[in-house]
């Protein structure tokens, strides 16, 4: 009895077929955790608890923007100067904590000046 002969358009269709049912497969479960996935909620810290001086005013980031972008702040960095350079907020001024009593003359008087050191 003669061998039948590999039919190899069979195999490499039914490859591709299971190859690419496959990648469908996996994209569509990929697709429904991703939509399924909520981030979980982020719970705020109550305004005073846990930070040093609470009473201290606070600057919230719109506030610092808006006041900044209208020329009527002065965002002071009192970090190091090496701090400093390594990297700070575009716009802000450095003068070292240790230094800030010697050149507070350096700064208007009538601006907004919100300080940090982080």
């Amino acid at each position: 009895m003669p061998k039948k002969k590999k039919n190899r358009n069979n195999s490499s269709f039914t490859t591709i077929l299971f190859v690419g049912g496959g990648i469908a497969l996996i994209a569509a479960a990929l697709i429904f955790f991703n939509q399924n996935s909520n981030p979980a909620p982020v719970a705020e810290a109550p305004i005073g608890e846990g930070i040093p001086y609470p009473e201290i005013a606070r600057v919230s980031l719109a506030e610092s923007k808006s006041a900044l972008d209208a020329g009527s702040a002065i965002l002071l960095d009192v970090r190091s100067a090496d701090a400093f350079a390594g990297q700070h907020i575009t716009g802000a001024v450095n003068i070292p904590v240790n230094d800030l009593g010697a050149r507070l003359g350096e700064l208007d008087p009538n601006a907004w000046i919100i300080p940090y050191c982080t």
